[in-house]
C-alpha cells in the first residue's frame, strides 16, 4: 500500500498491539476531518487503507478531504467494504457461480480449493418460508416442514457450501432474520484481519442491509454482481456523497413506539428528498433511543430513499455488544479503536457539517401507521378511520381489483365512478364450521408481527404481549376472520417472551411462532383461509392487512388484500381484536369484554414502566449466548440433508433449481485479445427509464413464457413453477426470463408491450430470447439500444448476467444507472454511451440496421471515444460513442469478459 498521507500507526488495547490507519495523524495537516459526518470518516479511513495509487489513488483522499457538503456528487471512490451478508433468494446465485468456479480454476490446471470468498461472508436462510400453518401450536413445525420440502434442493446445495468454502458461513433456516441475526451476533464494530484493525464495514444482497447502521456500521444493500465483487476480494465504486444530518431532541412520550417514530422519519425523509445520499443521525435525543430502536430507524433507509441511516458509535453500541453475549474483548477493542479514531459519539461531540439538515422534537412523534399502499404515507392513529373510509371510497371509484391484469392482459381501468352508500356497506356472509360471521370492506384479514424492522426491538414485542395479557385477562379475543401470526426475526425473541410470561397470551389469541425468517413482509402471507377467500372474491371486498413490517406496496403482501398497513406490534395486536380498520382506535372499543362492558384500546395498552421493567427482568444476555453458540447446526431437518460433492460440487443434471452456469465453463486460460464488434443487431430498440424492474427476471413464471416452456419440458408442472425469485441459481430459467417483463416495450415491434422482438433478417415475431437463440445460431453479435437512465432501480445480478447470455456484446444508451453500468462490464458487456444531445432518434436509427463499433481492438482505454458505424437501406450513418468503463480495475474486468474470469485468471497464475 502507499499510505503517501503517513496515516499508518499503532494501537495497544490490552496486551496486544494493532496496527490501524489514524485520522488523528491526517486530522494535524487537515483540519477538515473533525468536522467531516461519522459515516465520511469511515470512507475516509477506508481510502487511506487502501492506496495503492492505482484504484485508490491520493487525490481519491484528497477529494474526501476537500469535501464539499452542499456541491453535487462528482467523485467516483473505490470502497472496500470489509464483508458481505448474503439471504437466500440473493445468495444462491453467488455460492452457485463461487461452485463453478472451483471446477474452471480446476480446468485451467489452479486449485479448486483457492475459490474461496476472499472478504469473509455469511449467508442466512430466511427468505423461503410461507406463513401456511397458523393459530396453533404446531404451526412452526408444520411451516417449517413445508419450506424443507419445498426447498430441499437449494438447500443441500448451500450446505455443501456451508461445508466447503472458507470464509464462508450457512446460517441454517429457522434461526431468524438476516439483519437481525447481523445486529445481534455477526457484526464486530471494529473488524480485525491479523494485526490490522479497522471499521466493521459490509455490503449485503437484501435492502435492508441498513439496519445495521443502527449499531455504527457502515454498510447497505447491493446487487449480486457488486456482492460477488467485495466476496471475491474487489471494491465496489461509488460517487463521495451528500450527507443529510438528522437531529432528534427531546424523548418519545407514552404511548409512542419506535416503530411510530421510524414512520414519522420515514415520512418526513421521503418529502425532503435523501435519494443517494447518506443521512446521519445526531442531536441530543440519541441518548433515549435503545440500540434497538436506532436500528428500527436505519431498518428503513431503503423507505425513506437513503444510502444509509446512520447512528454513531457511542457508549449505548458498546452496551448493546456486551448485552447481547460478544466476548468482552470485542467490545475493548471496538471501544478502544473507535476513541482513538475520533469516531466515538459523546454528548460533548460537535456537530459536524452536513449537506443538508432537519430536526424532529420526539417528544411530539404520536401513535402512527403506514397505508395503505405505501411506508411513507404516515396516518396518525387518530386520523386511521377518516383515511381509511377515503381511502376505500378512491379504490372502489376505481372500479378495478387487484388480480384482474393477469398475466399482462392490459385491461384499461373503468373511469371513476360515484360510489353508492350500499356497496360501502357491503357484506358477505361467511361459514366457516360451526362460524358464521359478516365480512366487509375494511376487516382486518391478516395481523402479523413480523419483520427485521420490528422484531428486533423487546420494548415493542414486550409491549405487544403486554396488550395481549391484558385483552386475555379482560375476556377479549381475536375476529375469526384474521389470520395471526408471529414471525421473529431470531429465536431469543421467544426466549425472552416466555420469560416475561407472555407468550400463552400471545397464542391465546392466535399469536403463534409460525417461524423464524422474513415472511408477511415480503408476501409470504401464505394463502388466506379458502372462506375469507372465497368472500373476498365474490364480494370484491377492499379488506386489509396490519403488519409490523417496512414495505406494504399494493399486491406485495398477499393478492387478495388491497390495503396494507404497517403499524407497531401492539397496534397489529389490537387491529387483530378490532378486525376492522375502519375503526376508531381512540375513541370506539374494540369489543366487549365477558361482562358486556366495552374494552377500549386505553384500557389495555401497557406503560411505559411496565415495558421497562418487562425488558429488565425477561430480556438477559445468556438468551443471545445461548442461541448463537449452536446457530451454525441447524435442526435436524437442516443436519439430515443429503450432500453431495467434497471440494467441488456435484451438480444434478435433472436440477431446475440449481445449475451449472454455462458462461464458466470451457474458459482459457488467457483471454482472447479484444475485439472490434462488427455485423452486430439490435435485440431490442428501448425508450428512456427502462429499469432492472423490465430487464431481470421477478415474479411470477407466465405459463406462456419461454422460462415457462423451459420448465415444462424438464417435467415440471405449472403449480410448482415456484418464482423466479426461488429459481436464481438456474440459468436456464433466469435468461429466459430476462427483457421479459410485461411492460417492456420494445420499440422494435410498436404498439406491442412484453419481451417480444423481431428477427431482422426474416422480419420474424417472436420472444426476446428466442430471437437471441437464433442470432447466435448465426454467429451474430447483438446490441441493445437505449433512451435515458437505462438500469435503475435495484441493482439485480440477473440484469446483467440474463443480458450477456442473451449474446448481447453492447448496450449503447444515453445514459446509464451507476451500479447497472458496473454490473454490465462485470459480465462482459460494453456499455456505451450516445454523445450530448444525441440518441437513436436523433440519429435516426431504425434499430433495423447493422452494426460496427471500432477502437475496441485499439488501446482501449477508460472513457475513450469510439467509432459505432450503422448500415441500413438508407445507406450508412456513422457516430462516436464515449466508452463507459471508467476505471483501469473495470478495463481488467471488461479484457477478461467479466469479473468472475478475471479472479478466477489471477488466482490460476498465483
Amino acid at each position: 500500500m502507499t499510505d503517501s498521507f503517513k496515516s499508518k500507526s499503532q494501537l495497544k488495547v490490552g496486551s496486544a498491539t494493532y496496527d490501524i490507519y489514524s485520522l488523528a495523524k491526517v486530522g494535524k495537516d487537515h483540519a477538515s476531518v473533525a468536522r467531516l459526518p461519522f459515516s465520511l470518516k469511515i470512507l475516509l479511513e477506508n481510502l487511506l487503507r487502501n492506496e495503492d495509487g492505482r484504484v485508490v489513488k491520493r487525490e481519491h483522499v484528497e477529494k474526501m478531504l476537500a469535501w464539499d457538503p452542499k456541491a453535487e456528487p462528482d467523485t467516483e471512490i473505490s470502497f472496500h467494504p470489509a464483508r458481505v451478508l448474503l439471504q437466500d433468494f440473493t445468495g444462491v446465485p453467488a455460492v452457485v457461480d463461487m461452485a463453478a468456479m472451483r471446477e474452471a480454476l480446476a480446468a485451467l490446471g489452479g486449485d479448486p480449493t483457492k475459490i474461496n470468498p476472499r472478504n469473509p461472508a455469511d449467508l442466512v436462510i430466511d427468505h423461503s418460508f410461507q406463513v401456511d400453518v397458523f393459530g396453533t401450536s404446531d404451526a412452526f413445525r408444520a411451516n417449517a416442514e413445508l419450506e424443507f420440502e419445498r426447498n430441499q434442493e437449494r438447500y443441500a446445495f448451500l450446505r455443501w457450501g456451508q461445508n466447503a468454502f472458507k470464509n464462508f458461513r450457512a446460517v441454517p433456516p429457522d434461526i431468524g432474520i438476516c439483519h437481525q441475526v447481523n445486529l445481534e451476533y455477526l457484526a464486530q464494530v471494529a473488524f480485525r484481519q491479523g494485526s490490522t484493525v479497522y471499521p466493521d464495514t459490509l455490503v449485503g444482497t437484501d435492502s435492508h442491509t441498513t439496519m445495521i447502521n443502527g449499531l455504527g456500521v457502515v454498510g447497505w444493500g447491493v446487487g449480486g454482481i457488486e456482492a460477488e465483487a467485495v466476496l471475491l476480494g474487489q471494491p465496489i465504486t461509488m460517487l463521495i456523497p451528500q450527507v443529510v444530518g438528522f437531529k432528534l431532541t427531546g424523548k418519545l412520550p407514552a404511548g409512542a413506539t419506535a416503530t411510530d417514530l421510524v414512520l414519522t422519519v420515514t415520512q418526513m425523509l421521503r418529502k425532503r428528498g435523501v435519494v443517494g445520499k447518506f443521512v446521519e443521525f445526531f442531536g441530543d435525543g440519541l441518548k433515549g433511543l435503545s440500540l434497538p430502536d436506532r436500528a428500527t430507524i436505519a431498518n428503513m433507509a431503503p423507505e425513506y430513499g437513503a444510502t444509509i441511516g446512520f447512528f454513531p458509535v457511542d457508549e449505548e453500541s458498546l452496551n448493546y455488544l456486551r448485552f447481547t453475549g460478544r466476548p468482552e474483548e470485542t467490545v475493548a477493542l471496538a471501544e478502544a479503536y473507535f476513541k482513538e479514531q475520533g469516531l466515538f459519539h459523546t454528548e460533548n461531540t460537535p456537530d459536524p457539517v452536513f449537506t443538508d439538515t432537519l430536526t424532529l422534537d420526539l417528544s411530539t412523534v404520536v401513535p402512527s401507521l403506514a397505508g395503505p399502499k405505501r411506508p411513507q404515507d404516515r396516518v396518525t392513529l387518530k386520523d386511521m378511520k377518516a383515511t381509511y373510509e377515503k381511502s376505500l371510497v378512491e379504490m372502489l371509484a376505481a372500479g378495478k381489483s387487484k388480480g384482474e391484469d393477469d398475466e399482462g392482459g392490459g385491461k384499461a381501468k373503468a373511469p371513476a365512478a360515484a360510489v353508492p352508500p350500499e356497496r360501502l356497506k357491503q357484506t358477505v356472509t361467511v361459514k366457516a364450521g360451526n362460524q358464521s360471521y359478516e365480512l366487509g370492506h375494511g376487516a382486518v384479514v391478516i395481523a402479523s408481527i413480523t419483520s427485521c424492522t420490528n422484531t428486533s426491538n423487546p420494548a415493542v414485542l414486550l409491549g405487544a404481549g403486554l396488550l395481549a395479557k391484558k385483552a386475555v385477562e379482560r375476556g377479549i379475543n381475536v375476529k375469526p376472520w384474521v389470520k395471526t401470526s408471529l414471525a421473529p426475526g431470531s429465536r431469543v425473541v421467544t426466549d425472552y417472551l416466555k420469560e416475561a410470561g407472555l407468550m400463552p397470551y400471545l397464542e391465546a389469541l392466535g399469536f403463534h411462532v409460525v417461524g423464524y425468517g422474513c415472511a408477511t413482509c415480503i408476501g409470504n402471507s401464505g394463502p388466506l383461509p379458502d372462506p375469507v377467500t372465497e368472500a373476498v372474491t365474490s364480494g370484491d371486498l377492499v379488506v386489509a392487512a396490519v403488519l409490523s413490517g417496512n414495505r406494504n406496496f399494493e399486491g406485495r403482501i398477499s393478492p387478495h388484500v388491497r390495503m396494507n398497513y404497517l403499524a407497531s406490534p401492539p397496534l397489529v395486536v389490537a387491529y387483530a381484536l378490532s378486525g376492522e380498520v375502519g375503526r376508531d382506535l381512540d375513541t370506539e372499543p374494540l369489543g366487549t369484554d365477558r361482562n358486556g362492558r366495552p374494552v377500549f384500546l386505553k384500557d389495555i395498552w401497557p406503560t411505559n414502566e411496565e415495558i421497562r421493567q418487562a425488558i429488565s427482568t425477561a430480556v438477559k444476555p445468556e438468551q443471545f449466548r445461548h442461541q448463537y453458540s449452536r446457530a451454525m447446526e441447524g435442526d435436524a431437518l437442516w443436519q439430515q440433508l443429503k450432500v453431495d460433492g467434497g471440494n467441488t460440487f456435484k451438480w444434478d443434471p435433472k436440477s431446475t433449481y440449481v445449475r451449472k452456469p454455462t458462461f464458466l465453463e470451457n474458459i482459457p486460460a488467457e483471454p482472447k485479445p479484444l475485439a472490434d464488434i462488427k455485423g452486430a443487431r439490435v435485440l431490442a430498440l428501448l425508450g428512456d427509464s427502462v429499469t432492472t424492474d423490465h430487464i431481470s427476471p421477478a415474479g411470477n413464471i407466465a405459463k406462456t413464457s419461454p422460462a415457462a416452456k423451459y420448465l415444462m419440458e424438464q417435467g415440471v408442472e405449472p403449480k410448482d413453477f415456484n418464482s423466479y425469485g426461488a429459481r436464481r441459481g438456474n440459468h436456464e430459467v433466469m435468461v429466459r426470463g430476462t427483457f421479459a417483463n410485461i411492460r417492456l416495450k420494445n420499440l422494435l415491434v410498436p404498439g406491442v408491450e412484453g419481451g417480444v422482438s423481431v428477427h431482422i433478417p426474416t422480419r420474424e415475431r417472436m420472444s426476446i430470447y428466442d430471437a437471441s437463440q437464433k442470432y447466435q445460431q448465426e454467429g451474430t453479435p447483438l446490441v441493445v439500444l437505449a433512451g435515458a437512465e437505462y438500469g435503475t432501480g435495484s441493482s439485480r445480478d440477473w440484469a446483467a448476467k440474463g443480458t450477456a447470455m442473451l449474446g448481447i456484446k453492447a448496450v449503447i444508451a444515453k445514459s446509464f444507472e451507476r451500479i447497472h453500468r458496473s454490473n454490465l462490464i462485470g459480465m462482459g458487456v460494453l456499455p456505451l454511451q450516445f454523445e450530448a444531445g444525441q440518441d437513436a432518434q436523433s440519429l435516426g436509427l431504425t434499430g433495423h440496421e447493422t452494426f460496427e463499433i471500432s477502437g475496441v481492438a485499439d488501446s482501449l482505454a477508460p472513457q475513450k471515444k469510439l467509432t459505432v458505424k450503422a448500415t441500413g437501406e438508407g445507406g450508412t450513418k456513422e457516430f462516436t460513442a464515449l466508452c463507459r468503463i471508467d476505471t483501469p480495475n473495470e478495463l481488467d474486468y471488461y479484457r477478461h469478459g467479466g469479473i468472475l474470469l478475471y479472479v478466477m485468471r489471477q488466482l490460476a497464475k498465483s
